[in-house]
């Protein structure tokens, strides 16, 4: 807060004008600083303009097109006054349009650019773990549980899938244990069954980074259940990639696989439920450049090429742990 502009402080009396000026500093650094006030002033302006009801849609739109370019956009957002309130404002208001789908794509557009604002606290070093403790990930979980193809649902699912993202983007075992205890798994793979290329590709890689952690990896692997849900839908992820290839969406499945069979449990299972497409040529001419990949498949048939028991179907096999 000390570091906050005087019209973005707490104590300051809202709507009051952009704190003075820093002094020039002489060299080369003082042609750059009045673009740089300029920028901040703009910056500063646009989320107070956030807590009027008549300037926030203007605002919504113009932050996130120029979020980039605001350094520390992130702490102005968390500290001044009324601004998270106003976004989480903008995500309640459509849940009633969510179920039956009635979102409109003006409805989309204007939650999708509060999402972005909440994107960019969520990746910011300074806020993440504040983001992180308010719960604020909760607030999205229902655009998450949506089922609606429209486009208007599509781009929602997949702006919020971009906050969790960012938030997993920076290995830190405190996020991953949130998100595990709020149920984000079943949400990333209800994506990874029915939503767009895209889509399915950032849930694929949210998935990816939680199995990373060795918290994530031993959740995945406790039970059968839950090592059953996630292999079955990786697997039917495979056959549907033989069809419409997306070496992108492989790559984070491959290495979800990989890491898999890091759990000497889990390994046994994949020997007998490893889709046969990716032991065969089938990905060959989608890999081809791509050697990363390729090293991660290859590493990932050696470890699980032992004792290995064919099959037919990707996604199946999995059954013979749940007895155990």
């Amino acid at each position: 807060m000390a570091n906050l502009p005087q019209s973005l402080s707490m104590n300051a009396p809202f709507g009051s004008a952009p704190g003075a000026s820093a002094p020039n500093i002489a060299g080369g650094a003082a042609a750059a600083q009045p673009n740089k006030e300029r920028k901040m002033a703009s910056a500063e302006q646009l989320v107070l303009d956030l807590s009027n009801p008549e300037l926030r849609e203007n605002a919504l739109l113009e932050l996130s097109k120029k979020r980039e370019l605001f350094q520390d956009l992130a702490p102005l957002l968390w500290n001044s006054f009324g601004t998270i309130a106003a976004l989480l404002q903008e995500i309640v208001s459509i849940y009633p349009v969510l179920s039956p789908p009635n979102l409109t794509p003006a409805q989309s557009n204007r939650v999708c650019n509060a999402l972005a604002l909440l994107q960019c606290v969520a990746s910011h070093p300074d806020t993440r773990m504040l983001f992180l403790n308010a719960h604020m990930p909760l607030y999205l979980y229902p655009f998450l549980n949506t089922s609606s193809k429209s486009r208007p649902f599509e781009y929602l699912r997949l702006t919020s899938l971009g906050v969790i993202g960012a938030l997993v983007k920076v290995d830190d075992t405190e996020v991953i244990s949130f998100l595990l205890s709020t149920e984000i798994i079943p949400l990333c793979l209800r994506t990874m069954e029915m939503g767009s290329e895209l889509s399915k590709t950032v849930a694929t890689f949210i998935v990816q980074k939680i199995l990373l952690d060795d918290i994530g990896l031993d959740y995945i692997c406790t039970t059968a259940e839950r090592f059953f849900a996630v292999g079955r839908v990786l697997g039917n992820m495979v056959l549907s990639l033989a069809e419409q290839p997306s070496s992108r969406l492989l790559k984070h499945i491959i290495r979800c696989y990989l890491r898999l069979s890091d759990n000497p449990r889990a390994r046994d299972a994949l020997r007998s439920c490893l889709p046969d497409m990716l032991w065969d040529a089938t990905f060959s001419s989608c890999l081809r450049e791509d050697p990363t990949t390729r090293k991660w498949l290859q590493q990932l048939l050696l470890t699980v090429g032992v004792n290995r028991v064919p099959t037919l179907q990707g996604g199946s096999g999995f059954e013979h742990m749940l007895v155990n």
